[in-house]
């Protein structure tokens, strides 16, 4: 792997620390303990930097994400929301209501306006903005019941034990015969992206409110299992496809993959 690439994360924590750590340092003064809560400090830093971050992400995926959004249908549960910009890529005649699980708060607004925009309000039933994350699947339940598609855009990355916590989602919260569309950054096959994957995600995750490059995502939704009726483990899906990142270098420390799994009907 070409030493260029292999350090392309420190231009991208240059920016971070540039656009977030002024902001971040203010909050501080203004509220000390937040020192004494790094998950919620981790959050006011994250807030500072994705708008920036988030607009320039949406604007280099949109022909990924034009591509899974077209199946969205009926109750979308957008895992890991960040400011909302998967709303705009619902089509309002096939996607009923837009449900944004968002365990950062100080996002909440971003994805109110966007929703908003969209045609998606809480005042008609069609919006539900969750405090939670995808891993806190009672209160999801609670909240909205079972949804017929489950949306993941640069999520699982950071969710905090992935292939546990997103299965159990899936077995619960999805509707038989519903499906999981996801475009996610992933581990590399080469063996050698994949060492300095490993090397920069402790070191990511600490200003990226989490998020690590190492995650082989797409294998786990492939290998993804449910259990029927008699307690023995099948396969999650009836039908499922994937594909990567048009033009995208097989070098690069995030490498993309985007997939559609559909539930079976009955287990």
């Amino acid at each position: 792997m070409k030493l260029s690439k292999a350090l392309s994360p420190l231009e991208d924590l240059r920016l971070a620390i540039g656009f977030g750590l002024i902001p971040t340092v203010k909050a501080v003064l203004r509220n000390p303990t937040l020192l004494f809560r790094p998950v919620m400090l981790s959050r006011v830093f994250m807030k500072q930097i994705w708008t920036p971050f988030g607009e320039g992400i949406d604007k280099s995926s949109r022909a990924d994400k034009v591509k899974i959004m077209q199946h969205a249908y009926g109750k979308v549960l957008d895992i890991g929301a960040g400011h909302g910009h998967a709303v705009n890529y619902l089509e309002k005649a096939r996607a009923s209501a837009y449900i944004a699980v968002e365990p950062n708060e100080l996002m909440h607004a971003e994805i109110r306006t966007r929703a908003n925009a969209a045609g998606y309000t809480e005042a008609k039933g069609t919006l539900t903005i969750l405090s939670c994350g995808a891993e806190e699947v009672e209160k999801i339940l609670q909240a909205v019941d079972h949804v017929d598609t489950v949306i993941s855009i640069l999520t699982i990355c950071s969710i905090p034990k992935p292939r546990e916590n997103l299965t159990g989602l899936i077995r619960q919260v999805l509707k038989p015969g519903g499906q999981v569309l996801y475009y996610e950054h992933v581990q590399s096959p080469l063996s050698d992206v994949a060492w300095w994957q490993a090397l920069w995600s402790p070191i990511w995750a600490v200003w990226f409110d989490g998020c690590r490059m190492d995650r082989p995502t797409h294998i786990w939704m492939k290998e993804m299992v449910d259990v029927d009726a008699h307690g023995k483990e099948v396969g999650m899906w009836k039908e499922q496809e994937m594909w990567g990142k048009e033009g995208e270098e097989m070098e690069h420390l995030f490498w993309h993959q985007s997939g559609r799994f559909v539930k079976h009907d009955e287990v």
